[in-house]
């Protein structure tokens, strides 16, 4: 596996030299992003599929995609980086954040696995606000989701209003199905989802920035 890695470091890297391909040559971080958010989405497409071929495909792209800004990372003159850099991160990361199973702690269930990594994460990078780190120009569905998990794990009690109550027993597909009727109703009136959305995670952020000054 490792001697296909190194040859796709040395396709990519002859494509991005002087005398490869001009197109390749042209590309900075900023033009690939792009690319990026488009083959996640279709690997997420090929794995709702269940179409094994189109994930491996797609698979590879977003290799391509780490593979391209790494490559490109190597030419920054103040701070570079390559393709080994990114994989020792990621590879130390996994280890310190797996401390139940690189070390001797203890955990009992996957929640406690949860808690442990957002916990070190939020040590890690001197994180104090349950917003910090959370992208905020991801679309509004999972962003809201994003904010109500981290409010939630940091015992926030905030005044959301529910004009809908769910029954407990409530599946996913029922879910679905009552927040399709209500973007439904929503573009019947002429209103955008997304942007109503991100209204409300915007009113949702304020609330968990004055909840962390009082």
């Amino acid at each position: 596996m490792s001697s296909e890695l190194t040859r796709l470091r040395e396709v990519m890297d002859r494509l991005r030299s002087p005398g490869g391909c001009p197109w390749d040559a042209e590309q900075d971080h900023v033009s690939l992003l792009k690319f990026l958010l488009e083959e996640s989405y279709e690997f997420i497409e090929a794995v709702e599929e269940n179409d094994r071929d189109a994930m491996q495909e797609e698979l590879g792209d977003l290799l391509l995609q780490v593979y391209f800004h790494s490559r490109m990372a190597e030419e920054d003159k103040e701070q570079p980086f390559n393709i080994e850099d990114v994989a020792k991160g990621v590879a130390d990361k996994l280890i310190r954040r797996h401390p139940h199973v690189f070390s001797n702690t203890v955990v009992n269930s996957s929640c406690e696995v949860l808690e442990n990594w957002e916990a070190q994460k939020a040590v890690e990078k001197g994180r104090t606000s349950a917003i910090d780190g959370v992208p905020l120009a991801q679309p509004a569905l999972t962003l809201v989701a994003k904010l109500l998990y981290r409010a939630s794990k940091s015992n926030y009690k905030l005044p959301i209003a529910e004009p809908v109550k769910l029954p407990d027993a409530i599946h996913q597909d029922q879910f679905g199905q009552l927040l399709l009727g209500l973007i439904s109703q929503a573009v019947e009136k002429g209103l955008d989802p997304e942007v109503a959305l991100r209204g409300a995670a915007k009113s949702l952020i304020t609330q968990i920035k004055t909840h962390e000054t009082r």
